[in-house]
């Protein structure tokens, strides 16, 4: 499949290239997002072009890689860098910076914090470079990098760079919709399934085969010892993780513990760095009550951010040992019988994305949405007023038409494939009295996987995998 999506990505990368300045540009984001593929996109309408990917070599192998790809872009002038290559990173620079006289050269350094293991000055030499060319050259400098923290330090007040860039662009997993348009081959349903399993990651989303069935597919994932979203998920865990606190943290987010005091009892340690880097690098997020402040909310809840992590430590983990030793096809069955009670979490996740698609055009009937979250907490029982029952809503719509922030609608999601439409409305009244005495004044939202029965009222909205994971258009 060709490139898909990222619209919004490419407009930006076009808008900071045709900007009359000579600042660079960072891109980062996780492994696997598809930022290169991304940045070849964006490079391929453009006439003179060097693309170097650091792999951590010593300086003078990378600068001779280098000079072999300016090489094959007819850049290199009267020099012949075959017999002299680059011998700094000043020089490689400066030759470029004359080439891009005329004419702009873009040049990308992709896994920019793979350089540094060699030059750890790189970035000072970078802002002398562009500091003494500003002006009188047309090359352009675009890098990019999967090392979230590096390139979140990169962009610090007391580093060489700070300030110099024109465009910093995180790259982020698909969201639900993006995730369909690489799977036109199946019905919204099952692409559900599917974004619920790997997430918006587009190479493990390429890696499902739409003409093979769900049992065939996992088989082939992590059925096997070189299954590829089975050795994805080893790679995560000793590369992206942080520390081995951090894979303990994430055992025990897996295993259920949710809260800080939780996950501290299941680790046997104070967690807070552990969690700090998890969420830097985007495999955790910590989640309150919509509409209360991150900042003072006593009430925070850890999950696992990525859908693929989650059932790689779910259900894969629990059978990788027979997996590995060979007995995929017998325990695969197994595996897809834990899909629905795994699939219920990641699918209420993908319809919040998809109320805040709405609420974006204009398609849910309310209007100044600031805030769309979850939202958990305790409510008197009804006819006994000593007694408190945990409630737990999906998805409550904050508005704020002036100062404060107040309930204007909510919703519920069921990874069932058909719902009772009137019944589940009737249940979320109950619960949405517990944010608001005004329950009448509610837009209401159900949602199901293929279908919602027995209508609800004129002022219920249905929400299906098709309002997510809506076909290509």
């Amino acid at each position: 499949m060709g490139f898909v999506g990222r619209e919004d990505e490419l407009a930006q990368l076009v808008h900071w290239w045709e900007r009359a300045n000579d600042r660079p540009a960072l891109v980062w984001g996780r492994r696997r997002v598809g930022k290169t593929s991304l940045i070849e996109q964006f490079a391929s309408g453009l006439p003179r072009v060097v693309f170097h990917t650091a792999i951590g070599d010593p300086t003078a192998s990378e600068l001779a890689r280098l000079s072999a790809s300016v090489r094959l872009a007819g850049l290199q002038g009267l020099r012949d860098l075959e017999a002299n290559p680059y011998h700094g990173w000043r020089d490689a620079l400066d030759h470029l910076a004359a080439e891009a006289a005329a004419e702009p050269v873009l040049l990308v350094l992709d896994e920019f914090p793979e350089l540094l293991h060699g030059a750890p000055t790189l970035p000072g030499l970078l802002r002398a470079f562009l500091d003494s060319t500003r002006g009188r050259t047309k090359l352009r400098l675009l890098l990019c990098g999967s090392a979230v923290r590096t390139m979140w330090s990169i962009q610090g007040t007391r580093e060489p760079l700070y300030g110099r860039f024109n465009l910093t662009l995180p790259v982020f997993p698909f969201r639900p919709h993006e995730a369909a348009m690489m799977l036109p081959g199946l019905p919204p349903e099952t692409r559900a399934l599917v974004y619920g399993l790997v997430g918006g990651m587009p190479l493990y989303l390429g890696w499902w085969q739409q003409d093979r069935s769900v049992a065939e597919n996992l088989l082939a994932l992590v059925g096997s010892s070189g299954g590829p979203l089975l050795t994805e998920g080893r790679l995560i865990m000793e590369t992206e993780i942080g520390s081995d606190q951090g894979g303990t943290v994430l055992y025990a987010i897996a295993a259920g513990a949710s809260k800080y005091s939780e996950i501290q009892d299941a680790a046997g340690f104070d967690p807070l760095r552990a969690l700090d880097r998890l969420q830097e690098a985007r495999l955790v997020t910590r989640v309150v009550p919509a509409g209360e402040d991150p900042r003072k909310s006593r009430r925070a809840i850890y999950r696992i951010a990525d859908n693929f992590l989650a059932f790689y430590l779910g259900p894969v983990l629990k059978h990788r040992t027979e997996i590995e030793r060979g007995r995929g096809r017998a325990v695969v069955p197994a595996i897809e019988r834990e899909l629905d009670g795994h699939l219920g979490l990641p699918y209420e996740e993908a319809f919040r994305e998809c109320l805040w698609r709405k609420a974006g055009d204009g398609s849910l009937g309310v209007d100044d949405i600031v805030e769309i979250g979850a939202w958990w907490g305790t409510a008197q029982h009804a006819g006994q007023p000593t007694e408190r029952t945990q409630v737990e809503i999906d998805a409550v719509l904050l508005a704020q038409p002036e100062l404060t922030r107040l309930p204007v609608a909510v919703g519920e999601a069921k990874w069932g494939r058909s719902v009772n439409g009137a019944r589940l409305r009737a249940k979320l009244t109950a619960k949405a009295a517990s944010i608001t005495t005004d329950v009448d004044l509610l837009r209401y939202i159900v949602c199901a996987r293929s279908e919602v029965t027995t209508p609800a009222g004129s002022d219920t909205i249905t929400i299906t995998a098709r309002d997510i994971f809506p076909d290509p258009a």
